[in-house]
């Protein structure tokens, strides 16, 4: 059975257990609610799981009821993948536009989130379990076979303090600092790029910019003429990000 042949409507989910040709996953009751009462599947039919580390497999519906679906693993779909890691950092924003953020930044292929508190951002607390579930919806409808990790809140400074200096973290900031290059251009000289900051709405303090500045592996770069509201920012800079280093699958 392919998707192409899936009349119904496909089903995919991710599941936090291991997958393997004969192994029996129970699904949670949310989940089980979906594929027996609004996909109405049945026993004999097919859904696609996926949990991050064996690949996509078929999952045959073995025994239903309103709240406890049992699926028997059958064939391998898709092989695991290694995802070329690219990290978003962001500050905090308000519940719906935290949730289109983590959406589409997922749906894009980062491999990291991680909130960053700044002196200029909207919100000062994010919903990790909310930011997760909103990550594997994602990951599920993009047919990804991973969902991105999702760091708690840092400081800027335990932030820069704890990244990897091998790789390069990308800032963009506004297009009025004349001295950043486009994001494009910077991707293209800059490789090893494994993160991207996005600024909060206020944009930038100046004790932030100079701590940023006196980090090695920190480049700076902006996205157009205009200023883009946070979240479209991260969109707009993943995009970029996309077209010049490839899909985010590197095997």
């Amino acid at each position: 059975m392919n998707r192409a042949n899936d009349t119904h409507g496909t089903v995919r989910l991710f599941v936090d257990e291991p997958l393997a040709a004969g192994l029996m996953c129970t699904l949670t009751d949310a989940q089980s609610h979906y594929v027996g009462t609004v996909m109405r599947r049945r026993p004999g039919d097919h859904v696609f799981v996926f949990n991050g580390r064996d690949g996509e497999w078929h999952g045959e519906v073995t025994a239903g009821a309103k709240r406890s679906v049992t699926l028997r693993i059958t064939t391998q779909t898709q092989p695991q993948t290694i995802t070329c890691p690219i990290a978003l950092l962001f500050a905090p924003l308000k519940r719906a536009r935290n949730d289109l953020l983590v959406e589409k930044a997922t749906e894009l292929g980062v491999t990291r989130l991680q909130p960053v508190l700044m002196q200029h951002a909207v919100a000062t607390r994010v919903n990790a379990p909310r930011m997760r579930a909103t990550a594997i919806e994602a990951a599920e409808q993009a047919h990804r076979l991973d969902i991105p990790v999702i760091d708690p809140p840092r400081s800027l400074a335990e932030t820069l303090q704890l990244w990897d200096p091998s790789g390069i973290l990308v800032v963009c900031d506004t297009p009025q600092r004349a001295t950043c290059p486009p994001l494009a251009q910077c991707l293209t000289t800059a490789p090893g790029v494994t993160g991207l900051m996005i600024g909060p709405e206020g944009g930038f303090a100046a004790a932030e910019r100079d701590a940023l500045a006196a980090c090695p592996f920190v480049r700076q770069a902006h996205l157009g003429p205009r200023i883009l509201r946070a979240e479209t920012a991260a969109i707009a800079a993943l995009a970029v990000w996309q077209s010049v280093c490839g899909n985010g699958a590197v095997g």
